[in-house]
């Protein structure tokens, strides 16, 4: 079964995401447990807390179908010493949050060399990060995105997501989010059906189904192997239609949360009965 959602907004408290996903017909969504723009965060409340597992409920959310996501400041493969223990201790953070919510997976970027360390040892940086924080929680899974590969960006080849997979101590609780744009953008053609099929073997052979524990439903500004993260609406932009409807028809991405982060968000409940729609039913 498909579970397709959005990255919804948490104004007002996190207690307030699953209503806003119920609002837009999901059947999962994405959430920032805090800002995701600053490093400080007043701690969740017990109010926040219980509204948010109440609300989950009430609308029927698991964890299985729910993919928050980390600050945008944090960089778990920063080559300067104090800046990787900053960014450490609020990956910790946000960890500590998935798991007062009861939430099971914390979805992050992994990390930039930012051109003063070589990509192997910001690679090893960022698994023995992950290593740290799986130490001091219990359950949470740290599943890495795929990025686009701009600038200094690590983890846009499915060889650098098996590395860090190789170097993180407790593999059960390591995974990975394939977003659509970024895997385009990074060299994947996933447009022709040749492409997709051999983009998805691939993946399936260096890193494995197994880990897979979420994606991002985008589209593309940008065209194949530019580099460049820039989503786009679903069906508007290179990838066009095609590409979802095959994800929507394959099993492979059955019972994993399948997020839109697309970026004209009154678009949204369109978008989620698109995709539906594009479940074929004469199997």
């Amino acid at each position: 079964m498909k579970y397709i959602g959005a990255h919804v907004s948490t104004a007002g408290g996190v207690e307030n995401a699953p209503l806003n996903a119920h609002a837009i017909g999901a059947k999962a969504f994405a959430l920032f447990t805090k800002n995701q723009r600053q490093w400080q965060a007043a701690p969740l409340s017990p109010e926040n807390i219980s509204g948010f597992r109440e609300n989950c409920g009430k609308f029927g959310f698991l964890p299985a179908h729910i993919l928050p996501h980390d600050s945008y400041l944090i960089n778990l493969g920063h080559p300067e010493p104090e800046a990787l223990a900053k960014s450490r201790a609020a990956f910790l953070d946000e960890m500590q949050r998935c798991e007062l919510l009861g939430l099971d997976r914390l979805n992050f970027h992994p990390g930039s060399h930012l051109n003063q360390i070589n990509e192997e040892d910001s690679l090893l940086l960022i698994a023995q990060s992950i290593n740290l924080c799986l130490e001091k929680t219990k359950k949470v899974i740290a599943v890495i995105e795929n990025t686009a590969g701009q600038g200094t960006n690590l983890g846009y080849k499915f060889e650098q997501l098996r590395f860090i997979i190789d170097h993180v101590e407790d593999q059960s609780r390591v995974g990975v989010c394939l977003d659509t744009c970024h895997t385009f953008t990074a060299g994947y053609d996933i447009l022709s059906p040749e492409g997709f099929l051999k983009t998805f073997n691939d993946f399936n052979q260096i890193v494995g189904f197994g880990y897979l524990k979420g994606m991002h439903l985008n589209d593309s500004m940008k065209p194949l192997a530019s580099r460049l993260d820039r989503h786009h609406n679903i069906g508007q932009g290179f990838l066009g239609p095609e590409v979802f409807k095959r994800i929507m028809n394959d099993p492979r991405f059955d019972n994993i949360p399948l997020i839109l982060e697309t970026p004209d968000e009154t678009l949204w409940t369109a978008e989620i009965t698109t995709l539906y729609g594009m479940i074929s039913h004469s199997k």
